[in-house]
């Protein structure tokens, strides 16, 4: 019995069909092994690339990280060079220092003895001077031999002391001054005024006005006055005060040759 060909088509495929059936039946555990490795493989990647994703965020912080200690490292490069550059110059000035006390020492030592001889001249000088305020001016130069012997007072200051003493001398010599003290003339003593004009006249008057007279430096005594100065002296004695305002005035000086 002859089958036509859609027939024999039909029971082909039908055949093979089975065919295969029959060997994926066969072959069924070593497909599910297969799958299974593949399923694993793929967790494995999944878990592999979550591994190698976290590293990756671990390194890009890292990163920032080491950029942002960079900077700082950079900032104190910075810092470490301009401190470096106070210490040398602060090394520099400790040296100036430590140099300059030496010299200091050094000037110590010698100006201490200049300073004995500027008192001592200074003591010359007033009693060679106009015999103005002599227990004042006697006090002072006491004062500064005195000043001296003292080790509690820096040398710096005693040098001071001796500069102002030096000023208030050369002040004298462009001031005027009324003054009143007693006056030792011809074996009796009185109270007198004093008027002292820079270093040019320095007069006394007696309070009643009756008596007066100029210092001659050359005689080292006193030369009595007319009494036509009067007026005149008792107006420059209120000038010198502040009792009156400065106005021109006619008093006797001393003239050298």
């Amino acid at each position: 019995m002859k089958l036509s060909k859609l027939a024999q088509a039909s029971l082909l495929i039908g055949t093979t069909s089975l065919w295969a059936g029959t060997v994926v039946a066969e072959n069924s555990p070593q497909l599910e092994q297969v799958v299974n490795a593949g399923q694993e493989i793929n967790q494995s990647a999944v878990k592999s690339q979550q591994k190698i994703d976290k590293i990756a965020d671990q390194i890009q912080s890292k990163l920032q990280q080491f950029n942002v200690v960079n900077k700082e490292v950079d900032g104190l490069n910075v810092y470490i060079s301009q401190m470096q550059k106070q210490v040398d110059n602060q090394l520099l000035e400790l040296a100036q220092i430590s140099e300059s006390m030496e010299q200091v020492s050094i000037i110590e030592r010698q100006i201490s003895p200049l300073m004995a001889r500027m008192i001592d001249t200074l003591e010359v000088f007033v009693s060679l001077d106009v015999p103005f305020l002599p227990e004042e001016r006697s006090k002072r130069i006491a004062s500064l031999k005195s000043m001296m012997e003292r080790a509690d007072i820096a040398v710096s200051e005693k040098f001071r002391r001796v500069l102002e003493a030096y000023q208030v001398e050369v002040d004298y010599g462009r001031t005027i001054e009324a003054y009143s003290d007693k006056l030792a003339l011809n074996g009796n003593e009185m109270d007198v005024d004093f008027l002292r004009i820079g270093r040019v006249a320095f007069v006394y008057q007696t309070r009643d006005g009756a008596n007066s007279g100029l210092w001659n430096s050359k005689t080292l005594s006193w030369d009595e006055l007319d009494a036509g100065y009067r007026t005149d002296l008792n107006k420059a004695l209120r000038i010198a005060r502040k009792q009156l305002a400065p106005d021109l005035v006619i008093v006797p000086i001393n003239v050298s040759e």
